[in-house]
């Protein structure tokens, strides 16, 4: 089986295209895509897709456009005949605001919504891809065996007790359901942070300024999380986020935060004293 994300229908015989933000996510997307024999196209953002996953592709098979650029976005999944995309990779969050380059079919879009923040603009944007033919694929597609696991993944006893894990679930949880975030930092019972606009890493920095003795980090989702275009991660940037405001452990939900370079990701934690555990809320 290629993914157990994939739809039941998946055609393997159609092209792919990836449609790729920051960082590498959208590379590990792009080599299990590519192990697995499927034609795949890339469809890059200035200043935000790594050069050298657009360099890994031919000039005919990769097309690169400014944030907002949806009408072009469009014609080039027609252009390259995909029958599935893929978005892989975060665009800097205050780009979707301050910075953007919206062409007459991005403003139109933008102008319909009444309510303006990522979920709402890339669900926008996903009917826009869907209305072409081409099926939106679960962004945790191809990538099963990069997945936050059940238990204490870097292999020893977890220190946080029981009931402070279930206090953060909940909190992180709540925060999720209001869509405010998707993680947060708690002590002994204490919320000390909550993940909102400026991202985990920087939340994670902000409960580092607090006593964090017996702190953790939760990461969840939401209760009906679109997996097309919001799937939280968990890599080597949080991790050092973590280490740099002394947050010795982190609870991660089972089979939906991915973790980028897993491998590398549980070894570095290892190293660094940080224990990571899966959980299943």
């Amino acid at each position: 089986m290629l993914s157990a994300f994939l739809p039941s229908d998946f055609d393997p015989k159609k092209p792919i295209a990836l449609i790729a933000g920051q960082g590498l996510y959208p590379v590990l997307v792009a080599q299990a895509i590519r192990r697995a024999g499927i034609s795949l196209r890339l469809i890059g953002f200035d200043e935000e897709t790594r050069p050298d996953l657009v360099e890994s592709f031919p000039k005919e098979e990769r097309r690169v456009i400014l944030v907002g650029q949806l009408g072009k976005m469009l014609g080039t999944l027609e252009n390259f005949g995909a029958g599935y995309a893929i978005m892989a990779g975060q665009i800097t969050p205050r780009r979707l605001f301050k910075g953007l380059h919206p062409d007459l079919k991005a403003a139109r879009i933008l102008m319909s919504l009444k309510r303006r923040n990522a979920e709402t603009i890339f669900g926008a944007i996903a009917a826009e891809i869907e209305k072409l033919g081409v099926a939106l694929l679960d962004a945790r597609s191809f990538l099963d065996d990069q997945l936050a696991s059940d238990g204490c993944m870097t292999e020893r006893k977890f220190p946080i007790d029981e009931d402070f894990v279930a206090h953060g679930v909940q909190i992180a949880r709540e925060c999720a359901r209001l869509d405010i975030g998707q993680g947060c930092v708690v002590r002994k019972g204490t919320v000390l942070a909550v993940e909102a606009f400026e991202g985990t890493d920087e939340m994670i920095r902000r409960a580092g300024t607090f006593k964090t003795e017996d702190a953790l980090f939760v990461k969840t989702v939401k209760a009906r999380q679109d997996y097309r275009f919001d799937v939280p991660c968990f890599g080597l940037k949080t991790l050092e986020a973590l280490r740099e405001s002394a947050i010795k452990a982190a609870a991660l939900e089972t089979g939906r935060v991915i973790m980028i370079d897993k491998p590398a990701v549980i070894a570095q934690a290892r190293a660094w004293g940080i224990s990571l555990r899966g959980f299943t809320a």
